[in-house]
């Protein structure tokens, strides 16, 4: 027992004594901690010391599983950056006054929430005032279009590819959904088209316009001057919005925010924390708030101010920013040795869209003869991070939305893996992934 207790963190230590006075349950308390120390020390043999991921298992496709967790899944949420945690320790500490207190201890947290809406407003291109913080990128989506049709009436109108936090909305306002072509763009005729017939003569008029500036399953970038351009000559009273959730870490963002009057952010989407988003409203309130009573955010999101987390959203969107350029240079590279390796290794490996119509990050595949939900169960337990454009309903799996409204053909679309790289992806990583996956496409396809 001298071992585990050396291996063992110190609250684990404790509580091992105190189950161990308890009697009866020592012996259960010994078997756990002897099979989470030998997962400890063979992972230590092979230069993870620490990664509980992998545990040194053989595994469900044979030969030994590596020690370290292979994250491929940085669109659905990044690891968030050290240097944001560190900022917001503090705020979680000794400086836990509510930012919107009058005492001298509240106006120290209101001071870091300012400087960080000052600081958020430099990446973006805008004013600081036209900054709202909210708590995540689903609220400020429903914010900018709900709040659109609240205030100044009529319909709202986005593509058939939008993530469900603008989609679902939009028809949930009775809106026009209009279609994309086969790389999930918008069709500009389609869109001037909903346009002319809603604005006619009649008509109820168009609230907003909502185009994702990046797509979070396939990683198309939108050409938003474009956008801009026919949503001001066929609907000029409408406002712009664009979820731009997926675009900070590969846009310039200060190129995307002077065409809109509406931007949505999440934190967690480029190394901030979970809980914490953006909408940014150009030229001041433009729409009626979701949330009220309490008057924070100059009474167009109220609720306490979750001070910690802005901190950190704030350094995180700093430093994603200054290393934007170099990290798309390195993760474009990544990202096409891993789908290259896939299609070597595999036949019916199809890449969803072309690397130029996407950002570095998304490796979006589908691979036919094989159903997403079996290959990703493979991929869990060798400890590969991943997701599919698919989404079980109704105990039958059907392709997502947006390859059906790609037009990708269903069976194709049943096999189909995103693959998302960030900050933290690796040659390692993108080697492991590429064995990993070849050879749970071949067992599924025995």
């Amino acid at each position: 027992m001298a071992f585990v207790c050396v291996a063992i963190p110190a609250e684990r230590v404790s509580g091992f004594a105190t189950q161990t006075k308890e009697g009866p349950v020592a012996f259960v308390c010994v078997a756990f901690l002897a099979d989470w120390v030998s997962g400890i020390a063979t992972q230590t043999k092979e230069g993870g010391a620490g990664r509980r991921a992998g545990r040194g298992r053989t595994g469900s496709l044979g030969g030994v599983t590596e020690p370290a967790l292979t994250y491929l899944d940085h669109a659905a949420s990044t690891p968030m950056r050290p240097a944001a945690i560190e900022a917001m320790m503090p705020y979680l500490g000794e400086s836990y006054a509510n930012p919107s207190g009058s005492h001298r201890f509240a106006r120290r947290a209101r001071q870091a929430v300012d400087e960080s809406r000052d600081r958020v407003a430099a990446v973006l291109g805008c004013g600081p005032n036209e900054v709202v913080f909210t708590g995540c990128g689903t609220e400020s989506d429903n914010m900018a279009i709900t709040g659109a049709v609240t205030r100044h009436g009529g319909a709202s109108v986005c593509p058939a590819v939008e993530h469900h936090a603008v989609l679902h909305v939009v028809e949930h306002h009775g809106g026009r959904v209009v279609g994309v072509d086969q790389y999930g763009r918008v069709d500009l005729d389609a869109l001037a088209a909903a346009l002319n017939e809603l604005t006619a003569d009649g008509g109820p008029g168009v609230a907003v316009v909502s185009v994702m500036a990046v797509n979070n399953e396939v990683g198309t970038i939108t050409d938003i001057a474009a956008v801009a351009a026919v949503a001001r000559r066929h609907a000029p009273g409408a406002l712009l919005h664009t979820d731009a959730v997926q675009a900070p870490c590969w846009l310039d963002l200060r190129s995307v925010t002077p065409h809109v009057d509406l931007l949505s952010l999440s934190a967690h989407k480029f190394g901030g924390p979970k809980g914490v988003g953006v909408l940014v409203e150009r030229g001041g309130p433009r729409v009626d708030p979701l949330i009220i009573g309490g008057g924070q955010e100059r009474e167009r999101r109220s609720g306490t101010h979750d001070t910690a987390g802005i901190v950190a959203m704030a350094e995180a969107l700093v430093a994603t920013d200054a290393e934007r350029v170099e990290e798309n240079a390195r993760l474009a590279d990544l990202r096409n040795r891993l789908v290259k390796g896939l299609q070597g290794e595999l036949d019916g490996v199809i890449e969803t869209v072309p690397p130029e119509h996407k950002v570095a990050g998304s490796a979006h595949v589908c691979i036919a003869g094989v159903e997403s939900e079996a290959l990703l169960y493979l991929l869990d337990e060798a400890d590969v991070c991943a997701s599919a454009a698919s989404a079980c309903a109704s105990g039958a799996m059907d392709p997502s939305h947006v390859l059906a409204a790609m037009g990708v053909d269903r069976d194709v679309a049943l096999g189909a893996l995103r693959l998302s790289l960030g900050a933290t992806t690796t040659e390692r990583d993108v080697d492991r992934g590429i064995d990993v996956i070849t050879r749970s496409v071949r067992r599924l396809r025995r």
